[in-house]
């Protein structure tokens, strides 16, 4: 016979847990450069991005590719990772995420360059690949 009750697990199923409590409380953080003045290129892969059709509130799937030249700031990973997760229940179009991601992530931390690109895995026969650019003016 179980412990649980179909009060508690009614009460367990209706409280938030600790991973969406994260999710929902992350933001980009960032960090100093530790080379400032060396221009180089940090390649980030995040093969889990999920979202919701603004039309038909179908799930999306998508491998979001970062890759940017920092200038005085660097993105925390741990960070990125629990932003880009705050996406799975939104309903929002492919070119959108991705331009908000840039958006975002050019707000936190302000790279000399970053590429966002959003492979999305094919859906009804039709596979998008968003890709958006932001060059720092020096």
């Amino acid at each position: 016979m179980s412990n649980y009750s179909s009060e508690t697990v009614s009460q367990s199923q209706s409280e938030m847990k600790y991973g969406e409590r994260e999710i929902a409380e992350g933001q980009l953080i960032t960090f100093p450069n530790p080379r400032v003045g060396r221009r180089y290129d940090v390649s980030i892969t995040l093969p889990e991005f999920t979202c919701k059709c603004p039309f038909s509130g179908y799930p999306d799937f998508a491998t979001i590719y970062i890759t940017y030249v920092p200038d005085e700031r660097v993105v925390e990973l741990k960070a990125l990772k629990l932003y880009i997760n705050s996406y799975r229940d939104r309903y929002i179009s492919h070119e959108e995420s991705a331009n908000q991601i840039l958006d975002d992530f050019v707000a936190a931390c302000d790279p000399l360059a970053v590429t966002i690109k959003a492979d999305f895995t094919p859906r009804g026969n039709v596979h998008t690949v968003v890709e958006v650019r932001h060059q720092k003016d020096v």
